[in-house]
């Protein structure tokens, strides 16, 4: 069977000319899919930029969308910029599609799949496929995947219905009462499209199949079912009847393929409920799992999980690197996997054994009634962690004597006893956090020198758990303002700040909030998340009336009962026919505290830097190269000391020429580092947010490095800017 698929393999290559088959020789298809390859290296052969021009990188040229629609916010755009035959493929903040002239960024094509409307989400970027003259972009907006011409911009009309088809059919729901939405491109093997999906994180959520289309007609050829039926691997894992109504385990971050074993190899994120898990009693199979499965049959071939009974929304984010490791002399071919607890997983790419030893630890156990965290998680001992994952008084931030005293007191009011401790509903210390390690950017992989560079964020948060119930009753008089004022405290302080003033761009001002949205468009975002933003349509229901009259400053507005139960929550059981009435008799808690931040009164991170990193790990020893602060908060580094580092989701890229380009960071800067030592080679200050991972190209001689960029309040649509050397440097490739 394993000699099949190589020779299958091998002629896949050959059809597809090299596009995303291993090296690619074409200089001009160095970038042609999302992060570079099939293997999800995020590496380029190109070096005529290297480590002794790269400080005369500028601006080439920049593209403007200009398709934001009057009134709407600006948005992140984390598109990675494919390039094929000198046309560069992606999307803009506001999700429409551009083929553009790669070396001058000049509009050739656009496609709007929201037909006019206001659109948005988030978008990774695109695929691009090919067979003769039939070349195509396969991407998606809201819960369609398109299948658009590259040459022309029109929709291929032979694909699904008029060029489309709707992602909401071939899981558990109704596909006309659901609505699933990817964020990350799917990835090709043959004539096949796989995809992965976004689904909500709520109770009652869609399970995150993995479905793979035929790209000519857009038909579903094959699903592997990530929360296991009966019969099938994983099902002793959960209880019985959990894949009637169990959601989550899906892949939003993307995947890789080896064309050569024909395999795709699957990254998966937690169950739902993400923080609460009384209905889902077990390991959970496959949630927080690297899996391996039939590229062309979706056959399940292993599986390593990272998180037993994930209860912290630990989802493994980014693609799987697929790298070579040199073990005894010999060459193995290996799937590093990146992670927010700061673990780097690498296992053995046929049989998904850890290359490096792991050892299961004792945890501590849930005070939730119901909740049964799993006794032992996974520790990989090498390589060591690259964010910190534990914390003590002594991390604790010193800005002001009032505000440690105040950093302190509350550090010690929350339930923390390292790495994995359940959440509560005294709240809990979560270290390094749902935001921590690495985000969707994941590594960067050096064939030549076996290194993995990963861009890692410490960012505390906390947890804490709120029982719900089916109905609430509401104190007729409070004024819908009051009523509106508390529900911001409870749910939307912790990011948007005590006066709505937020933090760009993750976290929107809603100051003026009426001069930008009306109220249907505001409870839409509040009832779906956007973003970074998390859905919140489980605790609205009942509070509609009283939230719009806080954020849109209706200060006499009155109050009137309401009782209506959880609205996504009954949505999402609604749409599943088969959903087990009793999981509904089951307690309900919610994590009230979801995605904030730990800061001091002043908006400040509570522990000491560095807040971000950048790693360069020896696969082949498990041993860091370097490790370095990247990014900067000037105001908070102290004299004399590094730099601060900063979060960041974007990923890095590696060149052939030495050095390892990265962005993503909260000063807005795109830099340059030497591969080899960390050293800092080049910066440039960009007008907004860089929000994605780099990409780097070839055309007519010459190399690019283009970046997307998060719109702001002159584009509020957002950029692409393209960089190069001057006129007569750099010379051949």
């Amino acid at each position: 069977m394993r000699t099949t698929k190589k020779i299958i393999g091998f002629t896949l290559c050959l059809q597809l000319l090299g596009v995303g088959c291993g090296k690619n020789t074409n200089t001009e298809r160095t970038w042609s899919m999302y992060k570079a390859d099939n293997a999800s290296t995020s590496y380029s052969p190109l070096k005529q930029i290297h480590k002794e021009n790269v400080s005369t990188l500028g601006p080439a040229w920049t593209f403007r969308p200009m398709d934001a629609v009057e009134g709407t916010r600006f948005s992140r755009n984390e598109s990675n910029p494919i390039v094929v035959d000198g046309v560069m493929y992606t999307t803009s903040a506001r999700h429409r599609l551009y083929a553009l002239a790669a070396d001058t960024g000049k509009l050739i094509w656009s496609f709007d799949p929201f037909d006019g409307g206001t659109g948005g989400g988030v978008s990774r970027g695109v695929t691009y496929w090919e067979d003769g003259d039939d070349k195509r972009i396969l991407f998606t907006a809201g819960d369609q995947l398109f299948a658009v011409d590259a040459q022309t911009g029109k929709l291929v009309s032979s694909f699904g219905e008029e060029g489309k088809a709707s992602m909401n059919v071939g899981l558990r729901g109704d596909p006309d009462a659901i609505s699933v939405i990817p964020t990350s491109p799917g990835i090709v093997y043959g004539d096949l499209l796989i995809m992965g999906t976004e689904v909500s994180e709520l109770y009652g959520a869609e399970p995150g199949y993995i479905r793979a289309y035929d790209i000519r007609t857009g038909a579903l050829q094959w699903k592997f079912h990530t929360i296991p039926k009966p019969g099938e691997v994983g099902y002793n894992t959960w209880p019985k009847d959990a894949y009637k109504y169990a959601g989550g385990a899906n892949n939003w971050g993307g995947m890789s393929v080896d064309e050569k074993r024909g395999m795709v190899f699957v990254s998966l994120g937690s169950p739902t409920y993400d923080y609460y898990g009384a209905d889902r009693v077990g390991m959970n199979l496959f949630g927080n799992c690297v899996v391996a499965l039939d590229a062309g049959t979706g056959e399940y071939i292993w599986h390593f999980q990272t998180i037993h009974h994930d209860l912290w929304d630990y989802d493994l984010a980014a693609p799987p690197n697929l790298v070579t490791l040199e073990r005894d002399g010999q060459k193995v071919d290996a799937v590093a996997q990146t992670s927010k607890v700061g673990f780097l997983y690498v296992l053995d790419r046929e049989t998904g054994e850890p290359l490096f030893p792991v050892e299961e630890r004792e945890v501590p156990a849930s005070n939730i009634p119901g909740e049964y965290a799993w006794p032992t998680q996974p520790f990989p001992l090498k390589p060591a962690p690259y964010a910190r994952q534990s914390i003590s008084v002594d991390d604790l931030s010193f800005y002001s004597e009032a505000s440690h005293d105040s950093l302190l007191k509350e550090f010690k009011s929350y339930r923390y006893e390292g790495l994995f401790t359940p959440p509560d509903t005294i709240g809990t210390f979560m270290f390094p956090g749902s935001r921590g390690g690495s985000s969707w950017g994941g590594g960067a992989y050096d064939p030549n020198t076996g290194v993995l560079f990963v861009k890692s964020n410490d960012s505390p948060e906390i947890s804490m758990l709120k029982r719900v119930e089916k109905t609430k009753s509401q104190d007729g008089n409070a004024s819908l303002y009051e009523r509106g004022e508390q529900f911001y405290s409870n749910f939307c302080l912790s990011c948007h700040g005590g006066d709505k003033n937020g933090q760009e761009p993750d976290y929107p001002s809603l100051l003026g909030l009426g001069m930008k949205m009306d109220s249907e468009e505001v409870l839409k975002k509040i009832e779906e998340g956007a973003g970074k933003m998390p859905s919140f349509s489980s605790v609205l229901p009942g509070e509609e009336e009283a939230i719009l009259a806080y954020l849109f400053e209706q200060k006499d507005a009155r109050s009137r009962r309401e009782d209506r139960w959880l609205k996504e929550v009954q949505a999402n059981e609604n749409a599943n026919a088969n959903a087990e009435v009793k999981s509904d008799t089951l307690p309900r808690y919610l994590n009230i505290r979801a995605y904030g931040y730990f800061r001091d009164s002043e908006g400040r991170p509570g522990i000491k830097p560095p807040w971000g990193t950048l790693n360069a790990i020896n696969l082949n020893t498990g041993e860091y190269m370097w490790k370095i602060p990247v990014g900067n908060y000037p105001d908070l580094q102290e004299n004399g000391a590094p730099i601060t580092g900063t979060g960041g989701a974007a990923g890095p890229i590696v060149t052939a020429g030495g050095i390892v380009f990265l962005t993503g960071t909260h000063d807005q800067k795109l830099f340059a580092f030497d591969k080899d030592s960390g050293e800092l080679l080049w910066e440039a200050l960009l007008p907004a947010s860089g929000t994605a991972t780099p990409s780097t190209y070839m055309m007519d001689g010459k190399q690019y490095l283009a970046i997307s960029l998060a719109g702001n309040e002159d584009e509020p649509g957002g950029y692409i800017m393209a960089f190069a050397l001057p006129e007569g440097e750099g010379g051949e490739n």
